[in-house]
């Protein structure tokens, strides 16, 4: 028969065993796989200690597939630290969500305190992620060794659970809903060790890539223009188009609505106004005045094909007339255009608060007025019956529009992403804004 053992450090070791073997042999097997001398080792089978060494695994009612729990009589645990991501410098890598110690042992407890607050990096992730912890790690020793030992409790706690749960998920093959419950925990442990092997062999994917930006000047003005080909024309907020004296010049016959996967008002356009990109090439350019946040001039695919412009990556440049204009490097670009990596759960509820607000504004604006018989473009409502515009942007330029945020979600879902080291109330904001989806809701986390 199979018998599962759960030691101290939480590992799992699964042994093949007959129901009439003793006890002393057992421990005999479990010296050789868990290191741990048979003299020193505690069985404990539903909390209850196996003290009979001749006794057998079946006189102990021990019966197939159950959990049985090793502990060290010496009482010299050790601690038991998962690592996450690939360490920089010296000692363990360790991830602010998963340190824990197996025992309770003291002198381990500060082992892992002053790792911590050894290594800024670590430290400023724990701030992140547990602030309470963090703060202990740093001026209360005493309290950072009573967490310690509870985050021990609750990950062995967790982990006792989980093989409960797979015991009564295997206890009937036939159960559809049992089978979709393992699915769905192969899918997540397929998921998490992709993840840890990008992180290994790949981590240059986890890195943060910057926007294309160049310098340009409007009207005598300095501007830094967002070069973005996946936006169908030029556009300028009316914030820059006012700083750089073309107000004057906007054709509000060219109002509407801009619709791609948000929407946005457009207050007109600038037919042509001349620009100067890097330091002696002077172009013509039109631009469509919309509002919205976070860029000021975006230099769109209207323009690159007019200019017959080439991105090219390899010299980090925009090429135009055989003019290179680099791209600006990240210290150089706009406030708006860095990214804010602290994101807390209130600004993730809010965004989806957002985004199911505008969903809504969207399915109302999109419905035709009963005194409107003229057919309207599908993409931009004209303001007026001379012009209409269609205009196509990318996420980055306007606001997205997603379906309303779940109200519960399942509770494996939930369970999957606090083991990354969140708090629940941080996970459900995430679910929240990824619509539901945990692949998405975990780079939130992350």
């Amino acid at each position: 028969m199979r018998v599962s053992i759960l030691t101290d450090q939480g590992d799992i070791h699964t042994i093949e065993v007959d129901s009439q073997m003793e006890l002393e042999n057992i421990k005999a097997l479990l010296e050789a796989d868990c290191h741990i001398p048979a003299d020193e080792q505690v069985l404990l089978h539903n909390n209850r200690e196996l003290q009979d060494p001749k006794s057998t695994l079946e006189a102990n009612n021990v019966a197939p597939d159950d959990i049985l729990t090793l502990q060290r009589r010496s009482n010299k645990q050790r601690t038991s630290i998962s690592t996450i991501t690939p360490g920089s410098g010296a000692g363990p890598s360790v991830h602010p969500g998963q340190i824990a110690q197996g025992g309770g042992n003291p002198h381990d407890a500060e082992q892992i305190r002053q790792h911590v607050i050894s290594n800024p990096s670590l430290l400023r992730q724990l701030r992140e992620t547990q602030p309470e912890l963090a703060a202990a790690a740093e001026n209360d020793p005493n309290r950072f060794h009573e967490m310690i030992r509870e985050l021990d409790v609750q990950r062995r706690s967790a982990e006792m659970a989980r093989l409960q749960e797979i015991q009564q998920l295997n206890a009937d093959p036939f159960d559809l809903d049992s089978q979709r419950r393992i699915e769905e925990a192969i899918r997540l442990e397929n998921v998490a060790a992709n993840m840890e092997a990008a992180m290994e062999f790949n981590p240059e994917s986890f890195g943060r890539v910057t926007m294309l930006y160049i310098d340009v000047e409007v009207n005598g003005h300095p501007v830094k223009a967002f070069v973005d080909s996946g936006a169908q024309a030029t556009i300028m907020s009316p914030e820059c188009a006012q700083t750089c004296g073309i107000m004057r010049l906007v054709d509000r016959r060219f109002a509407g609505i801009a619709r791609g996967v948000g929407v946005a008002k457009i207050l007109g356009r600038v037919h042509s106004a001349q620009i100067r990109v890097g330091k002696e090439l002077f172009l013509a350019c039109s631009f469509t005045i919309m509002e919205g946040k976070g860029v000021d001039l975006l230099f769109g695919l209207d323009m690159l094909k007019r200019h017959q412009a080439c991105i090219d990556l390899k010299k980090d440049c925009l090429v135009i007339n055989n003019t290179e204009i680099s791209f600006l490097s990240e210290h150089e670009l706009p406030h708006s255009a860095k990214d804010n990596p602290e994101v807390t759960p209130e600004e993730l509820a809010a965004a989806a608060a957002g985004k199911s607000a505008e969903a809504q504004e969207l399915t109302s604006s999109s419905s035709p007025s009963p005194s409107s018989s003229a057919a309207v473009p599908t993409d931009v409502t004209s303001a007026t019956s001379a012009t209409s515009t269609t205009i196509t942007t990318e996420p980055n330029t306007l606001a997205q529009a997603t379906t309303p945020s779940a109200e519960t979600y399942p509770e494996e879902h939930i369970q999957s992403l606090m083991a990354l080291g969140a708090s629940r109330p941080e996970v459900i904001a995430a679910l929240d804004a990824a619509g539901g989806n945990v692949d998405y809701a975990a780079s939130f986390l992350f």
